[in-house]
């Protein structure tokens, strides 16, 4: 498991020798250990840094286990340098040889399966989960008090009496409002520690619309959806239940972003559309959002001394006459700095169609 130490780790790393990064389907649907190793082997047959290729392939014949979906490779051997991350989400298989760890495929991760939190809620009390990454990361409870159901005609009838109709009610929905704020109270302090950038609520549609209603209106935006589950399902159950609600809200969240992303570039303000202008936004420190198709990869040039990049030719820097060297992936640098300086970056996916939308593009601050 990917924590965020280690993507904060991953981006600052900065190895005086190239970087072997590795991203691998490991699902055992698709084969077994023997299966995965040949393929691995593969992959490393022709990689030019023989001694990363050495020391990966040592690791998984010897030490790893084969455990989640996929696995994220990272390695400088000369430097010592070697991270293993088993992922429990699928992604798709690419070796990358690099002067950093090449972190788009886990951007894309993280933009789609990082910090889900799930309620579960009915009158009584919730049961809260954290997942990221599509692992659960941590699970609490609350249990309120019972709602209890007088039997009619055990008291007074008339209206509004303890026994009688309009009482009872009552009291069924006093204690189902004192529950629902203890509920809502302590989910705000488990998603704010949990740093959850999703909610998604299960139960009838009456105990999500109570338990919606008092969530203060910041939590409420980031709530994406809900369905209708038992509140003794299991971890699995509710993980493969958000993720389906996930995957919908996020494919549409993308097609607006990009279409955003259009219409404020057009408009000439807030947006902008293309790599060279999205690297000149990037310089200028300018974006908010990087949206960026899945596989996406240019070319470029970058000043090793101001970091500039540019996918123009340059014989030196236009801002500080520094030298200009050739880089492979001009993408992959951008994705890096807004990682690195706090921004979103979403990924659209490969074949999901946007008018006038091509590659690449960003919402911007200013």
């Amino acid at each position: 498991m990917i924590t965020d130490r280690d993507v904060q780790e991953l981006l600052h790393y900065q190895p005086k020798h190239p970087v072997l990064s590795i991203y691998m389907n490991i699902d055992p649907t698709d084969g077994n250990a023997d299966s995965h190793r040949l393929r691995l082997r593969s992959m490393l047959k022709d990689a030019t840094l023989t001694q990363d290729a050495n020391a990966v392939l040592q690791y998984f014949d010897h030490q790893y286990d084969w455990s989640g979906k996929s696995v994220a490779v990272f390695s400088c051997a000369p430097e010592g340098f070697l991270r293993v991350y088993p992922l429990a989400v699928p992604v798709r298989s690419r070796l990358r040889i690099s002067d950093r760890p090449h972190l788009k495929p886990l951007a894309d991760l993280l933009d789609s399966y990082g910090g889900y939190g799930v309620v579960l809620v009915d009158k009584q009390g919730a049961r809260f989960f954290h997942f990221h990454l599509g692992q659960l990361q941590e699970q609490e409870g609350v249990l309120g008090e019972t709602v209890r159901r007088t039997k009619r005609g055990g008291g007074s009838q008339a209206t509004g009496r303890r026994g009688g109709t309009a009482g009872q009610t009552d009291y069924v929905e006093e204690v189902t409002e004192r529950n629902m704020r203890d509920a809502v109270e302590f989910a705000i302090h488990f998603f704010a520690e949990k740093n959850v950038r999703r909610i998604v609520i299960g139960g009838t549609e009456d105990n999500v619309a109570l338990f919606r209603n008092q969530l203060p209106k910041a939590w409420q935006s980031l709530v994406i959806g809900a369905f209708s589950i038992s509140m003794l399902a299991t971890h699995t159950e509710v993980l493969e239940r958000a993720m389906q609600i996930g995957e919908e809200v996020e494919l549409q969240r993308e097609a607006r972003l990009a279409n955003t992303v259009v219409t404020q570039s057009a408009k000439g303000r807030g947006g902008v559309v293309g790599l060279e202008a999205t690297l000149n936004a990037i310089r200028e420190g300018r974006i908010q959002t990087l949206l960026i198709r899945d596989g996406y990869r240019a070319t470029g040039n970058r000043c090793t001394t101001c970091g500039y990049i540019s996918t123009q030719p340059m014989e030196s820097c236009p801002f500080c006459s520094g030298q200009v060297e050739k880089i492979p992936d001009a993408v992959e640098l951008a994705v890096r700095h807004i990682m690195q300086s706090g921004g979103e970056v979403e990924v659209l996916r490969a074949d999901q169609v946007v008018k006038d939308f091509d590659q690449i593009g960003a919402i911007l601050r200013y």
